[in-house]
């Protein structure tokens, strides 16, 4: 049984968020609905893949490595002039 919630939000979101349910051919109030639902929802364990169990170990990285740090020195290098 659906009950009727009442919200105060700024307007500008409120606008946007129409816009979007809109676009996704869907009306603001199950747009918010699901949202709400996954935010509740408990955690699911996600299935991981045979394809992800083979590949799981493959690379052995030194334990200080930073993958933020790499992935910056990799887009430096590609996009320097």
């Amino acid at each position: 049984m659906d009950n009727k919630l009442t919200l105060k939000l700024n307007q500008t979101i409120i606008e946007q968020a129409k816009e979007y349910a809109k676009k996704k051919n869907t009306s603001l109030s199950k747009l918010i609905e699901a949202y709400l639902g996954m935010l509740v929802e408990p955690e699911q364990e996600k299935e991981i893949t045979p394809l992800v169990k083979s590949l799981s170990g493959v690379i052995n990285l030194p334990k200080n490595y930073n993958e933020k740090d790499a992935y910056k020195k990799h887009l430096l290098n590609k996009y320097k002039k």
